[in-house]
């Protein structure tokens, strides 16, 4: 440490004159010295107050440069270095010597930077305000056949993409032809990763997705996949994992979805539909989470069913149904629902046999899978009045949607079991469904479904509950009693922030359940009748006509 003190006093004077030799040999010397004991080496390097003498060497004129930038990089590897070194100005001059034709400073460099601003956001933040990712891109264009250059890039942009500041920077750069050129002339299964690394970030840009599209980098993924499908190594089947999820993230942008969608024509779609039937689960995975995204819209949905995709993944369900794999039922489950929205889709997909299938998973106990089987079925039976009949009238469906209407700790499975139960009444406008629903237990759960804080669900709870009234109020009036029906009511006809469909569906029910002897003594405990004539002069003209429709009700039979 004495050479060390010695190099570094000697550092001080020859900074202040310029004496290129004295200071070529001291950097020698701290660069010895870190290599060493970099931590006690880093300590005396800012307890000498040396890093405020480096802004003024570091100029791409100067032959110190590669070493200074390099004792930086080695310095900023201690956490407890990096402030000072922001705090000497190190920064600003670092990103000019980016400029140099010098392949040794750029790489050094580099490297100062990245340590320096390792872990740090706002550090990563402000190179990017001092514009180092355009910099860097077009570095890794001039030295793509430098593999330490190349390195210190794709570990640059693998650190910046990180934040979605970068983002908007990466996509008016050329970076996405950059790296699927380097991709494409990569051998080595760990230089492959770094590039991942990197795509997987930028990809969740949708302008970036496109460039991604556009520069081919799908087919050499598929390329990856064909090559590692039947690997039995942990790297085969990192890669295959790896580059099949990036084609189904690529897919989640609309332009690049279509793109590579071209009509239902396209190789790239076909070569995704051929992984449906593999003995692979992650290509099975992939494939039906590409086909989910492939169908978000109706045109891409239509095409789809039309041309037999329904029966691939009712193929793939059935093997999972002993299999069990759940996140392959996820995702085959997720494609049926997003191909089930379209109208026309629907009974092609219920004579297909689609709800038979899908009923075959009722019995799963995990929350995902009972999702989007309750988004499946609920999709499948809108506006398909015999589907709804059918489906209603099968206890044991209706006994399982009774029992997730209580699954509290799981909310979305919580409300698309109530949305499926109400979804059966609406569509059916069937006696036969209400009186299993009201026998199930199920009329309890609308009327708690009716004081959700989306309106939309207040809606389907209220236009439900309405059937049920209309259809078989009797059997029903015990429940309407129990589940303080008419008190909920009487809280949305006077709550203002009710939309107007929800009044209007409010007092629609409440005329319906004057019928009841029990539930008519409860309307008349409260206050309806004000209430009601106070939506008489509402805005909306059909809930202003049904208030005076309702008041005439009340006021007949009160």
């Amino acid at each position: 440490m004495d050479n060390l003190s010695e190099a570094l006093e000697k550092l001080k004077l020859a900074s202040a004159d310029s004496t290129a030799d004295i200071v070529e040999s001291c950097l020698d010397s701290l660069l010895k010295a870190l290599a060493s004991n970099n931590a006690e080496a880093s300590m005396k390097i800012q307890e000498m107050d040396i890093l405020t003498s480096f802004p003024s060497l570091l100029n791409p004129q100067s032959s110190c440069s590669p070493k200074i930038a390099n004792i930086i990089a080695e310095v900023a590897k201690n956490e407890f270095m990096r402030g000072p070194c922001v705090e000497a100005g190190l920064i600003p001059p670092l990103i000019r010597l980016l400029n140099s034709t010098n392949q040794e400073v750029l790489l050094q460099t580099g490297r100062a930077l990245g340590n320096i601003c390792y872990d740090s956001h706002s550090l990563q933040a402000q190179l990017i305000s001092m514009g180092v990712i355009p910099t860097l891109v077009k570095l890794l264009g001039i030295h793509y056949h430098n593999p330490a250059l190349t390195e210190m890039c794709l570990i640059a942009f693998g650190n910046l993409a990180e934040l979605e500041s970068s983002k908007e920077q990466f996509a008016s750069t050329d970076i996405a032809e950059e790296l699927v050129r380097l991709f494409k002339k990569q051998t080595e299964h760990e230089k492959k990763e770094m590039i991942f690394e990197v795509l997987a970030p930028l990809a969740e840009n949708d302008v970036i997705k496109l460039q991604l599209v556009e520069a081919g980098l799908v087919e050499h993924l598929l390329e990856v996949v064909a090559q590692t499908v039947d690997g039995e190594r942990d790297e085969d089947i990192a890669q295959l994992k790896t580059a099949s999820d990036l084609i189904v993230l690529l897919l989640l942008g609309d332009e690049s979805m279509q793109k590579l969608f071209e009509g239902g024509k396209g190789s790239v779609f076909q070569r995704v539909l051929s992984w449906i039937p593999s003995h692979n689960h992650q290509l099975q995975l992939a494939g039906a989470l590409a086909i989910a995204n492939f169908a978000r819209n109706d045109g891409n949905c239509i095409h789809m069913v039309d041309t037999g995709i329904v029966q691939r993944l009712l193929e793939l369900l059935n093997r999972h149904v002993e299999e069990g794999n759940v996140t392959v039922q996820h995702a085959a489950l997720s494609a049926l629902r997003n191909l089930a929205i379209p109208v026309g889709n629907k009974s092609k997909m219920l004579s297909a046999g689609v709800a038979d299938v899908v009923l075959k998973f009722l019995q799963s106990e995990m929350p995902p899978v009972q999702f989007k089987l309750l988004g499946t079925l609920r999709m499948l039976i809108d506006t398909q009045g015999e589907a709804a009949d059918q489906l209603g009238t099968n206890g044991k469906l209706v006994e399982r949607l009774v029992e997730w209407c209580e699954a509290k700790d799981h909310a979305g499975v919580m409300g698309e079991s109530n949305r499926l139960l109400s979804a059966l009444i609406r569509h059916s406008k069937s006696k036969e469904v209400v009186k299993t629903v009201i026998q199930g237990g199920g009329v309890k759960h609308l009327v708690t479904m009716a004081t959700s804080e989306h309106m939309i669900m207040q809606n389907e709870s209220l236009v439900a509950l309405g059937l049920i009234a209309a259809l078989d109020l009797v059997a029903a009036e015990n429940d309407f009693v129990g589940a303080s029906l008419v008190s909920v009511l009487y809280k949305l006809l006077s709550d203002e922030r009710s939309a107007p469909e929800i009044k209007y569906n409010s007092m629609i029910l409440i005329c319906a359940l004057m019928g009841s002897e029990p539930l008519h003594r409860e309307v008349q405990g409260l206050a309806f009748m004000e209430v009601v004539s106070k939506l008489r002069a509402h805005e909306n003209k059909t809930v202003s006509h049904q208030a005076s429709l309702t008041e005439q009700r009340l006021t007949a039979q009160s």
